[in-house]
C-alpha cells in the first residue's frame, strides 16, 4: 500500500536511525515519553536501551561487563565501568582517588567502582569527559567469545585508510595541515582535551579565568566547572559591550573564551571579528565549537586559535558514530604545543573510524543539501500558523554576524528552532519526523531541546526564571533539518496544520 506521506510514527525505543545497534539517538515520539525518560519511570526505561552512549550504558557494555565480572571474579559489592583505555582510567581514577589494586588485562579501560553513590558518579564524570567505549569494540568482543550469534550489518572502508580518509577530509575542509588534526572518540572527549591542556597551560602562565560565551552545551559547562575555579559565563553572545568591559578589569587574568557558532538551540552568532579583536587585544585563546556552522558553510578560520568538532553529527550524516575533532589553526601560531592539546585525546575504534570515513566522503554534498532545504523551510514555516516564533540563521537580529562568515548565500546552519505559545505537547506529539536526541543526521529530525536538556530547570521556579533570564523557551522543538524531499518535509507540517482546524 502507498503511503500519502513518507514520514511515519516511530515508536518508542527505537533506534535511529531504526536497526541499528550502533545508533546515537532514540525515538521518543511523544512528550510523555520525553519525561518520562528525563524523570526514569522504570516502563521507558525497559524500551530505550540504545540512546546516545554518553548518556546511557549501551546493551554491549552492559553485557561484556557482567562476563567481566565473572572472569575477573569481581564481588558484587562493585559495578565495573567499561573505558576507551587505560589512560581514560588513570583520569577518572586520578579524580575520583580510586586506586583499584586489581589489573584487568584487557586492551581498554576498565575500572571497578563501589555500586551506588560512586557508581552513579563515576558515570556522570565520563558523560562530561566522553571515555566512552565503543559499542564495536564491544560487539567483537562479544562475539569472538560467542555471546552474540551475529554483527551489525554494515558498509565499512578499509582499515588502512579509514583514518587518513577523516583526517584529509577535514584538513581540506578546515584548510588546514593534517598533523594539526586529531580525532577523539567523542565530541565531548575533545573538549575535554582542550580544556584540560588550558588548564595546564593556566597552571605554568598564571591566567585562572576560562570564559563561557554564550549558552553552552550542557557537558561543556560541566567540565569547565570541574577544572576551573574560575570561570566566567556570558550568556548573551550578541552583547560583547559586556565582554569587553570585563576584559579591561581583569587584565593577564583571562586565559581562554570558548563559544558555539552558532549557538544550540537558537542559532545566534557573535561578532567574530569585533571578539578575534579583543581576544588579540588581551592574548586569549579563542576556542570555536564548530559543530553547527560545519567548515562547509562558514568561514571560521580567521577567528579561532582551536576548532572543535563532533563527528557524529553532520560530518556522520548518520547517527551511527560517537566522534569528535580537534583542528588547531596554523594561523595563530599555536601548533607548536599541540601536543599539549592532542595528548589527552584518546584514539578511536578502529571500526568507528571505517564507519565514518565511508559516511565522511558525503559530508559536503550532504551538508550542501541541508543548507537548500533548510533556507525553503525558513520561508515556509511563518506560514503555519502553531508556530509562535522561529529561531534560524536568517534571523534579522542575528543575520549580520552570520552573513559575514558565509561561503555563499545558501550556506545555512541546518538547524532551525521553533518556539509553541500553545497545544505544544498535542503538535509535538502529532509530527511524524524522527524525534529524538542529537543532530546532523540526513533524516529530519526533531527534539523537544529544553525537556530534553534542561528538564532539571523546567521543575523548579526558580529554573523556570532562569530560563527566562536566557530567553530559552520550554516550549521549543529543536529541528534537524535533513536531505529528504523539501516538499514532503512541508507537507508533514502542513498534515499537522489540518489535523488542528
Amino acid at each position: 500500500m502507498k503511503r500519502d506521506y513518507i514520514f511515519y510514527p516511530i515508536n518508542c525505543g527505537e533506534t535511529l536511525p531504526q536497526n541499528n545497534i550502533h545508533a546515537v539517538s532514540c525515538s521518543m515520539p511523544t512528550l510523555k515519553d520525553v519525561i518520562d525518560y528525563e524523570e526514569q519511570k522504570e516502563e521507558i526505561l525497559k524500551k530505550i536501551t540504545v540512546a546516545y552512549p554518553r548518556f546511557i550504558i549501551h546493551p554491549y557494555l552492559k553485557e561484556l561487563s557482567n562476563y567481566l565480572k565473572k572472569k575477573y571474579k569481581v564481588s558484587n559489592d562493585y559495578e565495573l565501568i567499561l573505558l576507551s583505555s587505560k589512560k581514560a582510567v588513570d583520569v577518572v581514577s586520578n579524580f575520583y582517588y580510586i586506586h583499584n589494586a586489581f589489573q584487568f588485562k584487557e586492551d581498554f579501560g576498565v575500572i571497578k567502582v563501589l555500586k551506588g553513590r560512586q557508581y552513579q558518579k563515576v558515570l556522570k564524570f565520563i558523560q562530561y569527559v566522553g571515555y566512552n567505549l565503543s559499542s564495536r569494540l564491544a560487539e567483537d568482543y562479544l562475539y569472538k567469545i560467542g555471546l552474540i550469534e551475529n554483527l551489525q550489518d554494515e558498509e565499512l572502508e578499509k582499515k588502512k585508510y579509514a583514518q587518513d580518509i577523516i583526517i584529509s577530509t577535514l584538513a581540506n575542509a578546515y584548510k588546514e595541515q593534517k598533523e594539526n588534526i586529531c580525532l577523539a572518540p567523542s565530541g565531548m572527549n575533545a573538549i575535554y582535551s582542550i580544556l584540560k591542556a588550558l588548564k595546564n597551560i593556566q597552571a605554568r602562565n598564571g591566567k585562572s579565568i576560562l570564559i563561557q560565551f554564550g549558552w553552552l552545551y550542557l557537558d561543556t559547562t560541566n567540565i569547565v566547572s570541574n577544572y576551573f575555579e574560575e570561570s566566567k559565563v556570558f550568556y548573551d553572545v550578541t552583547n560583547l559591550d559586556i565582554l569587553e568591559e570585563f576584559l579591561k578589569n581583569n587584565q593577564n587574568r583571562t586565559l581562554a573564551i570558548i563559544t558555539e557558532v552558532p549557538t544550540n538551540p537558537l542559532v545566534k552568532t557573535a561578532n567574530l571579528k569585533r571578539l578575534r579583536e579583543l581576544c588579540d587585544t588581551y592574548n586569549i585563546v579563542l576556542v570555536i565549537d564548530s559543530t553547527f556552522a560545519t567548515p562547509y558553510n562558514l568561514d571560521l578560520k580567521p577567528y579561532a586559535d582551536i576548532f572543535v568538532e563532533s563527528l557524529t553529527k553532520f560530518a556522520c550524516g548518520n547517527a551511527d558514530v560517537l566522534m569528535g575533532a580537534i583542528i588547531l589553526n596554523s594561523k595563530f601560531n599555536i601548533s607548536h604545543i599541540k601536543n599539549e592539546f592532542f595528548k589527552h585525546c584518546d584514539t578511536p575504534y578502529i571500526k568507528d573510524m571505517q564507519r565514518m570515513a565511508l559516511e565522511i566522503k558525503d559530508y559536503k554534498k550532504r551538508v550542501k543539501k541541508i543548507s537548500q532545504n533548510t533556507k525553503e523551510l525558513i520561508d515556509f514555516l511563518p506560514t503555519l500558523p502553531y508556530i509562535s516564533k522561529i529561531y534560524s540563521s536568517l534571523d534579522k537580529e542575528n543575520f549580520e554576524n552570520y552573513k559575514n562568515l558565509m561561503f555563499d548565500e545558501n550556506s545555512l546552519c541546518g538547524i532551525i528552532s521553533i518556539y509553541i505559545e500553545n497545544d505544544f505537547e498535542k503538535i509535538y506529539n502529532a509530527l511524524n519526523f524522527a524525534k529524538g536526541p542529537s543532530l546532523g543526521t540526513e533524516f529530519t529530525l526533531l527534539m523537544p531541546y529544553t525537556y530534553l536538556a534542561h528538564y532539571d530547570l523546567i521543575n523548579s521556579k526558580k529554573g523556570r526564571e532562569f530560563l527566562e533570564k536566557i530567553e530559552l523557551p520550554i516550549n521549543l522543538i529543536r529541528i534537524s533539518v535533513g536531505v529528504e524531499d523539501i516538499n514532503e518535509i512541508k507537507k508533514e507540517f502542513l498534515r499537522v496544520k489540518s489535523n488542528l482546524n
